[in-house]
């Protein structure tokens, strides 16, 4: 990335699609081009939880439009983040291909709590810097983002089930808004917020902010209508509840400011608010218009300087699981000088397996016995902070395969392939647990076709170490029987 570079985030939430592109300048970002779909992917889920086929081609449409924005930039430079809709929609395997097939870039669905990081991430990037501790609050369209921190740092990240196109769809699904579905609609969301309320009560904030478009919209309408001054009000929503119920359909609502898009969710986000409001003892409300995608410009930025925070998340998984730090850095260095040498240019990749590498032994703290499916285990269910779902998936199945039998390679890239060879081989080479003298000046490298990789290992090193040679002959059996050939020419007879 360049001194000043451009980079792009798209926000795929269950109500609308955002774009944003931003110069870096001096570590702040600076938006250039904004772009909003009005989706609502969330309205497109079936009894079944299948995305229909009108909102896949939909979904597909304007991932198509976004690319054409973004077919100029590189790929370090864009990512594209997809929350609630696409966690939830039980045949996502078939259309997210085809949705990153049209925007030219891959899409990275993120749990519900990596979410809520971005969005207090970008939302404190919009704030002053403050020793308050903040609630932060974002409604979307399919789920409810709930935070806690001070300054960029997060104390409580918690996502619900709550969104304005769920709700509205589910208690106002012809538009029709009287006291009885208000009622249902705002205890529906009561107890869904229950469980939280002992960490998000009152006495654990000072101040309660709102972001995206359901905060965003409920501000406006009561600033606007001079229900109240500035911000969102416990009296403020009462009011806006009188007038609401009393238009009696979301068509027949007359406020200032009160936007085509937004009135069929109106009432399903209205309930949720005026729920949280009583739930956690909210009076009042300001709003900020940093949310998701702008938390992913700056964790985007964030990585490009060295500072991921999946590297601090993997450092608290190895303290959490008491991992073996000595034997965790032996395989990570063995396995990502292995790697260089089979695949030299893929560095996130690299970055990754040193992250695999770092966690290979935490499922010990299970078990010892085959601790290496409880280490797959772990990384495929656990909230893995700044990891989206595509991420933890890989890091599950490249940790579980480290050793046994190996997994079907047929389909796999190349780099995956080579990323797996050499966890294999440096976790085979480190198994003394101690350090191990590497040859130095070592030569390998791998086919065009993904099938045949060589490593050039001294004779003399080798006959020193008759253990490490009887398992890599053991080895290169293992990746002989599934057609993929690995040559250490200093064992051949």
């Amino acid at each position: 990335m360049s001194d000043s570079p451009v980079i792009a985030a798209v926000d795929l939430g269950s109500n609308s699609f955002r774009l944003q592109v931003a110069r870096v300048v001096e570590e702040e970002v600076f938006p250039l081009e904004t772009r909003k779909e009005i989706v609502r992917l969330g309205a497109g889920l079936d009894r079944s939880g299948r995305l229909t086929p009108d909102a896949q081609a939909e979904l597909i449409a304007a991932m198509g439009r976004f690319g054409e924005v973004l077919a100029r930039y590189q790929p370090d430079c864009v990512r594209a983040v997809a929350t609630n809709t696409f966690r939830v929609a039980t045949n996502r395997s078939e259309f997210v291909p085809a949705a990153e097939a049209a925007l030219g870039y891959p899409i990275d669905i993120i749990s519900g709590r990596e979410e809520a990081r971005l969005i207090y991430l970008g939302a404190a990037h919009s704030l002053a810097s403050t020793r308050e501790r903040r609630l932060v609050l974002d409604i979307g369209g399919g789920s409810t983002e709930l935070i806690i921190g001070s300054g960029l740092r997060t104390y409580v990240t918690e996502s619900v089930q709550l969104g304005c196109v769920a709700w509205s769809m589910r208690y106002f699904p012809d538009g029709i808004i009287n006291a009885e579905r208000m009622a249902a609609a705002e205890l529906a969301a009561r107890g869904t917020l229950l469980p939280l309320v002992p960490e998000f009560r009152s006495d654990q904030w000072h101040r309660a902010i709102g972001t995206s478009g359901t905060a965003r919209s409920l501000s406006d309408l009561l600033e606007l209508n001079g229900i109240t001054r500035m911000g969102i009000t416990r009296a403020g929503l009462q009011q806006l509840r009188m007038r609401m119920l009393e238009a009696g359909h979301v068509d027949a609502i007359e406020l200032n400011g009160l936007r085509a898009d937004r009135r069929p969710v109106l009432p399903g986000g209205f309930a949720i608010l005026n729920a949280a409001f009583e739930m956690f003892g909210i009076e009042r409300m300001s709003v900020t218009y940093g949310a998701l995608r702008d938390g992913i410009l700056y964790d985007l930025m964030a990585r490009s300087a060295s500072q991921d925070v999946r590297d601090r998340t993997v450092a608290s998984f190895v303290r959490r699981f008491h991992a073996d730090v000595g034997q965790s850095e032996r395989v990570r260095l063995l396995a990502q000088d292995l790697f260089s040498h089979f695949c030299p240019d893929a560095p996130e990749l690299q970055h990754r397996l040193g992250m695999a590498a770092a966690l290979h032994e935490i499922g010990r703290s299970i078990a010892h016995q085959e601790y290496y499916r409880h280490t797959a285990y772990i990384l495929a269910w656990s909230d893995m902070l700044g990891f989206s779902e595509r991420e933890q998936s890989w890091l599950a199945w490249i940790t579980g395969a480290q050793c046994g039998a190996l997994p079907d390679l047929s389909a796999a890239c190349t780099g995956d392939i080579a990323a797996l060879l050499a966890l294999r081989l440096a976790v085979l080479l480190a198994r003394a647990r101690s350090d191990c003298v590497w040859p130095e000046g070592w030569q390998g490298g791998a086919g065009a076709d993904s099938r045949h990789f060589d490593m050039d290992l001294p004779a003399a090193w080798l006959a020193d170490a008759p253990l490490i040679a009887q398992a890599l002959h053991e080895e290169i059996a293992a990746w002989q029987a599934i057609g993929i050939t690995l040559m250490v020419p200093a064992l051949q007879p």
